[in-house]
């Protein structure tokens, strides 16, 4: 025997009909906290912001491949291995 029961109700009812707690509030905490941490970060996304941070890190590793290359030149000038 086959049975099918179809019962229309909204997610809130369903939630209360089966004992679900209401996590509304918590919901709407979390989504307004997100919301709070995204509008305190955007100024991160902002292309000067961007742009310094990359620049300061490029630069430092422009200084570093620049170390690198002239040991690696100076030791193969000098016959010497690293």
């Amino acid at each position: 025997m086959k049975m099918t029961i179809e019962i229309d109700c909204t997610p809130l009812e369903a939630r209360t009909f089966l004992g679900l707690p209401d996590v509304s509030v918590l919901n709407d905490h979390l989504v307004q906290e997100m919301k709070n941490r995204m509008d305190t970060n955007m100024a991160l996304l902002q292309p000067d912001e961007l742009m310094k941070n990359w620049m300061a890190f490029g630069g430092q590793a422009t200084e570093q491949f620049r170390k690198l290359m002239t040991a690696a030149a100076t030791s193969t000038m000098t016959g010497s291995k690293p």
